[in-house]
């Protein structure tokens, strides 16, 4: 079975054997690719990028694999996960793409949508530096959490609290009012 043989490879590569760990990922690859391709059959230019990022992911993550687990589950959460940001990104590329109406380009304001802006960098602003970044990337950007930890140089568990504690902090400020 694939399963047992792949989750073999894994548990003695990462006891050290090198040459079995790349047998592993050889493996793995061939059974990952099949699976993209199956997701993304309209999209097969992005194919082997998203591969090399899965497997890039995977490595960087392996230390959070339990072999007591099977490795099924552990794989597919992570590509669900590389998947999911994959279309994240080309949908704001696409939305960058968008022709725009020249005819309507400046004839329309909207004030409304410039004031939330305004309200929000306001708000922001008053969280301390290590809240504010993650926020802005994850939240208002629409970043993966790992992306806004390369862009701030945090580890994705201090963008994660940074996140969760200045969502808290904002909503004491909202609750307790001006």
């Amino acid at each position: 079975m694939r399963e047992d043989r792949l989750k073999e490879l894994l548990v003695h590569g990462l006891s050290g054997d090198g040459a079995t760990y790349r047998q592993f990922l050889e493996e793995l690859s061939n059974h990952l690719r099949a699976y993209l391709r199956r997701r993304l059959a309209s999209l097969p230019d992005d194919v082997e990028d998203l591969l090399q990022e899965l497997l890039l992911a995977i490595h960087n993550q392996r230390h959070t694999f339990d072999p007591t687990q099977p490795l099924t589950p552990w794989v597919q959460a992570i590509a669900r996960y590389k998947l999911a940001d994959l279309h994240r990104r080309r949908e704001r590329n696409e939305a960058l793409q968008d022709p725009l109406d020249e005819d309507t380009m400046f004839t329309t304001v909207d004030h409304e949508a410039a004031e939330a802006r305004h309200d929000i960098e306001k708000l922001l602003n008053l969280l301390p530096h290590r809240q504010r970044l993650p926020i802005l990337c994850v939240k208002i950007e629409g970043a993966s959490v790992s992306d806004a930890a390369r862009r701030t140089g945090m580890s994705e568990s201090a963008v994660k609290v940074g996140i969760h504690r200045g969502l808290k902090a904002l909503a004491a400020k909202l609750r307790s009012g001006p």
